[in-house]
């Protein structure tokens, strides 16, 4: 399955509902938003920033293995 590539706009609640196997790389870098309702708002660039989180780093987790 072609997943499509995450960029640093992309919706916290995008990466999450995109599928659930991308909970565990937030979780990894300390973010535990999953009930929050910023995540429909909040980019994964916002949510780097708030929680000093290097966002190149992130962005290249979320899109390793984007043809498995």
């Amino acid at each position: 399955m072609k997943k499509t590539k995450f960029t640093k706009d992309s919706l916290l609640s995008e990466v999450i509902e995109s599928d659930k196997r991308y909970m565990d790389i937030l979780v990894g870098f300390g973010l535990h938003c999953f009930g929050c309702p910023l995540t429909s708002i909040e980019t994964i660039e916002d949510a780097s920033i708030v929680h000093g989180i290097d966002l190149d780093f992130l962005l290249e987790k979320l899109n390793e293995n984007l043809d498995e």
